[in-house]
C-alpha cells in the first residue's frame, strides 16, 4: 500500500517510537523510508545576537544530533531482513512543520509518521503541537504515535 514513508526524527523518545513504527511499516509494505531531521531556526537571530560563534555552535550541534539520529535510523533499517532502503534528509532554515511537509512533497512520500510528546492542557497551548499542525496542513496521510 505505501511505497515511500517519511518519518520525522528529532532524537526524542517520541520520535524514536515513531521511527520504529515507520521502519516496521516500511518493511511490511516493501516501502522505502526517508528520515527527515529539521533544524529549528536559530532562536536568537534578530534580537541582539552579535556573536557569530553562537550561531555556528548551534548549527554544529544540530548537525551532529541529526547525524547521530540518522545513524540510529539506518541501523534499525538494517537490523532485520528484508532491509529497508533508507535516505537521510537534513532541513535547515525553516520551521519544523514546513520542513517536514516540504520534505514529504519533495521526496514524494505517501505517508508521514511523526511522534507526539503527548502534551496536554496549558503546556500544549503554550508550546503548540507540531503533529497537529502537520495533520492540519498535510495533503497525504499522517500517522501520529505516542
Amino acid at each position: 500500500m505505501f511505497k515511500h514513508i517519511l518519518v520525522a526524527t528529532d532524537g526524542s523518545q517520541a520520535s524514536e517510537h515513531a521511527t520504529a513504527l515507520a521502519v516496521t511499516l516500511a518493511r511490511s509494505h516493501g516501502a522505502k523510508l526517508t528520515a527527515v531531521y529539521v533544524v529549528d531556526p536559530y532562536p536568537y537571530l534578530g534580537i541582539g545576537e552579535s556573536n557569530p560563534y553562537g550561531f555556528d555552535s548551534y548549527m554544529a550541534t544540530a548537525r551532529q544530533v541529526a547525524s547521530e539520529t540518522h545513524i540510529r535510523v539506518a541501523a534499525l533499517c538494517a537490523s532485520e531482513k528484508p532491509e529497508v532502503p533508507m535516505q537521510a534528509s537534513l532541513v535547515e532554515g525553516t520551521t519544523v512543520t514546513a520542513g517536514i511537509l516540504q520534505s514529504a512533497k519533495d521526496h514524494q512520500a505517501d505517508l508521514i509518521v511523526v511522534g507526539s510528546h503527548g502534551r496536554t492542557g496549558i503546556r500544549r497551548l503554550m508550546l503548540g503541537s507540531i503533529a497537529n499542525k502537520i495533520v492540519a496542513e498535510s495533503h497525504i496521510p499522517v500517522l501520529i504515535t505516542r
